[in-house]
């Protein structure tokens, strides 16, 4: 049976009642912000309400529209992520430019805005005129964890939506009921893509991100007894394996511009190779993320196992290489290492190489399973 958009809004009751009433009623706002913890849902719903817009029926999830949003090809949906630290006023500019061009196919456009808490007061500055009065076929949805860290001036030219954190469990039933899997490999797909649901299921349907998750288990497992040598060809090989996904995407955006090629004019063509190449970018970073994901779940494991918890393990098929690093591992070592993955994030966030970031990270954990107390 054909889900309807909304359906996949799991624990999110009142925010999809809120938001489907609004595009219903045709009284959708012009300016949201979305708020609450990573994997509730705020990017799906996002594009639900822009495929309860587009489609004639209201987010039927089976049409052209709703399919091509999901997606991520629809021409008139605009997703932008910060290209450094923070947002830029040039691609805030860019951003501008583009929202008071007519919509391609639609009757109007959405903008999904990440990390709504990176602008800062120049790209804000840049950006506010336009939040608060952007044009009337232009719905703009910015995203953020927490309320607190975004500028009070974008914040209070939008209407504000709170999302609820999903129960664990909860979030591992689902994907096993979209997936297919088990319980072990959704409880360590969810931990490799950081509680996502979607990004879990798209986990488990990519066996390339998949291997990669193996390669980095693989390498952590044997991390300790490396020279230095190893560890530099051990971050090699994991950017290697996380960029073959890579690999897959791009293979799916080729077939998808041949597909729609002689329907599309030269100006939505373009923009629409401009936007597959954003995500291919997005897609990377997610790769080099999920590097970061895998192993700070693996430093937990070890500790959990540790404290005598091992019922509470992410990854069930490392658990004899946990168990031998939980056997000496001391809590603060733990943290240890969970600072160093932290510390890796914090690099990717100020564009700092990805190779320059995981080899630091490796480092860093090395010397901790070298010296676990």
């Amino acid at each position: 049976m054909t889900r309807c958009v909304w359906d996949g809004l799991i624990g999110q009751e009142r925010v999809v009642s809120h938001l489907r009433g609004a595009a219903e009623s045709g009284t959708v706002a012009h300016a949201y912000l979305f708020v609450g913890p990573t994997g509730a849902g705020k990017k799906s719903a996002a594009r639900a309400l822009a495929c309860a817009l587009f489609c004639d029926d209201g987010g039927c999830g089976s049409c052209g529209d709703c399919r091509r949003v999901r997606a991520g090809s629809h021409p008139d949906l605009h997703v932008f992520a910060p290209e450094g630290v923070t947002y830029v006023v040039g691609q805030i500019r860019d951003i501008v430019r583009d929202v008071h061009l007519r919509p391609a196919e639609a009757s109007r456009k959405v903008y999904i805005i990440e990390g709504a808490d990176r602008f800062n007061d120049a790209s804000a500055s840049a950006f506010l005129k336009t939040l608060e009065e952007p044009p009337a076929d232009v719905v703009m949805v910015l995203i953020a964890r927490e309320f607190e860290d975004v500028l009070p001036t974008i914040a209070s030219r939008c209407r504000i939506v709170r999302f609820a954190p999903v129960p664990p469990s909860v979030a591992r039933a689902l994907v096993m009921e979209r997936s297919g899997a088990g319980e072990a490999e959704a409880q360590a797909a969810l931990a490799a893509s950081d509680g996502v649901i979607p990004r879990a299921i798209e986990f488990l349907g990519s066996p390339g991100r998949r291997n990669a998750r193996l390669t980095i288990l693989g390498i952590l497992k044997r991390l300790a007894v490396m020279d230095g040598h190893d560890v530099l060809i051990a971050a090699r090989e994991l950017l290697g394996a996380v960029r073959a996904p890579v690999e897959e995407m791009k293979s799916a955006q080729a077939e998808e511009v041949e597909r729609v090629r002689e329907f599309l004019s030269r100006g939505v063509m373009s923009d629409l190779e401009k936007r597959q190449k954003r995500e291919l970018t997005a897609r990377e970073r997610e790769g080099v993320t999920e590097i970061m994901s895998v192993t700070e779940s693996w430093v937990r494991d070890c500790l959990v196992m540790a404290r005598g918890a091992a019922e509470l393990v992410d990854n069930a098929d490392a658990a004899d290489a946990t168990a031998e690093v939980a056997r000496v591992l001391s809590t603060p070592a733990a943290l240890r290492a969970l600072d160093a993955v932290g510390r890796a994030r914090q690099c990717m966030a100020y564009n700092v190489s990805p190779q320059l970031a995981v080899e630091a990270m490796l480092f860093d954990i090395q010397e901790v399973l070298r010296c676990p107390r």
